[in-house]
C-alpha cells in the first residue's frame, strides 16, 4: 500500500518537473483508486492538456505568424519491430539512455492500451509494399508517464541490406517555440549567474556554456535519475547521446551540479537505496541491484562510506520505529 502511494506521488512530482520546464505533453495514467491523489492527477492531465491545446490553437489561428512543425520523436524499425535508430530527443523525452532503446521491441515504448492499434496497424504495414500512414499513440516514459501524440508512420527499403523499414515520427505543431527558447535562455543564464556568484565563482568560467549546452547537460541529468539501475554508458558515448562532447559534459556537469557525473550517479543511487531500505520491505540484496550495483560487498560499503552506517542497520532501525 505504501510502496503504491509512494510510486504515484513521484510520478506526480515527475509531471511536476516536466510541467514546470516547458514540457505539456506529458499525461499519467490513470487507475481505479477514487481518493484525493486520483481527483490530482486528473485535474493536472486536463491542465497540460488545455495549456498543449492553447499553444497550438494559437499557432493555427494567428495568421500573422508562422506555425512551427518540430519534429520531437523519430523512429525507425526493421521488420520485426526492433528499434534500429532514435533521435537524440527521444531519449530525452522518454528518459532513456540510447542503448536501452536501440535493440528493443517498439511496443515496449507505448501503453498496453496503444498496442493493440499497434498491432492492427502493423498487420497492413507488413503485407503492403508501400504504405503510409498516422495514428495516435500514447508512449510511455522511464518516469512512467505517459505522452500521447500523433505518429506519423511509413515504410521505405534499405538500398544497402534491401529490407523493409519503418519510420515513425511525432511531430509537434507549435509558433511559440521561438520565443519560448529565448525566454527560458534568459531565465537559465540569469539562474546560472547567480549560481556562479553564491558559490563565490567567477561570472566568467573558463569555458563559455551556451544555453544549448546547459539545456543538453540537463536532459542528461535527467536521464541518469531515471536510469540508476542500468549500466551507465562511457561519458564519450553518453556525451554523444544528449549531443554533446565529453569535455564539455564534464566541464558543464561539474558547473552545473558542483560534482562529476559518475560521483553523482553513485549519489543518486544510493540516496535511491536509502530510501527504498527505510519505507520498503524489499531485500536488501534487491535494493542493491535495482539501483545498479552489481555485488552486495561493493554497495554495503559504498553505502557504510556514503552514510557512516551499514544498509542492514538502517533497516533494522526502520523496523525498530515501526513497532
Amino acid at each position: 500500500m505504501e510502496t503504491n502511494l509512494h510510486h504515484r506521488m513521484q510520478v506526480i512530482n515527475t509531471m511536476l518537473l516536466e510541467m514546470a520546464s516547458g514540457n505539456f505533453f506529458y499525461r499519467i495514467e490513470r487507475n481505479s483508486e477514487n481518493d484525493d491523489i486520483e481527483a490530482l492527477i486528473l485535474t493536472l492531465n486536463m491542465l497540460a492538456e488545455e495549456i498543449q491545446d492553447t499553444i497550438v490553437h494559437q499557432g493555427y489561428a494567428n495568421t500573422d505568424q508562422t506555425n512551427l512543425d518540430i519534429v520531437q520523436m523519430s523512429f525507425i524499425l526493421d521488420k520485426k519491430g526492433i528499434v534500429q535508430m532514435v533521435n537524440q530527443l527521444t531519449c530525452s523525452i522518454l528518459s532513456c539512455l540510447y542503448d536501452d532503446i536501440v535493440g528493443n521491441d517498439f511496443e515496449n515504448f507505448i501503453t498496453e492500451e496503444s498496442t493493440i492499434m499497434w498491432s492492427a496497424i502493423w498487420k497492413q504495414l507488413i503485407k503492403k509494399e508501400i504504405f503510409d500512414t498516422s495514428i495516435g499513440l500514447h508512449f510511455k516514459s522511464k518516469g512512467n508517464l505517459i505522452i500521447p501524440k500523433i505518429a506519423y508512420i511509413s515504410t521505405f527499403h534499405d538500398f544497402a541490406t534491401n529490407d523493409k523499414r519503418i519510420l515513425i515520427t511525432v511531430i509537434h505543431h507549435s509558433n511559440f517555440r521561438n520565443q519560448l527558447d529565448a525566454d527560458l535562455k534568459q531565465r537559465v543564464i540569469k539562474d546560472e549567474k547567480l549560481t556562479l556568484v553564491r558559490k563565490g565563482k567567477s561570472t566568467k568560467p573558463k569555458i563559455r556554456l551556451s544555453f544549448e549546452d546547459i539545456r543538453k547537460i540537463r536532459e542528461g541529468h535527467d536521464i541518469i535519475i531515471n536510469n540508476l539501475e542500468s549500466d551507465f554508458p562511457s561519458l564519450k558515448d553518453f556525451a554523444l547521446q544528449i549531443g554533446t562532447n565529453e569535455f564539455k559534459l564534464k566541464y558543464g556537469f561539474k558547473e552545473l551540479y558542483g560534482t562529476t557525473v559518475h560521483r553523482f550517479l553513485m549519489q543518486e543511487r544510493l540516496r535511491k537505496a536509502q530510501m527504498m531500505i527505510q519505507y520498503s520491505d524489499v531485500s536488501i540484496k534487491s535494493i542493491a541491484y535495482k539501483v545498479g550495483f552489481k555485488s552486495m560487498p561493493h554497495f554495503s560499503r559504498s553505502f557504510k562510506k556514503r552514510y557512516g552506517y551499514s544498509p542492514s542497520a538502517l533497516r533494522n532501525n526502520s523496523i525498530s520505529s515501526d513497532k
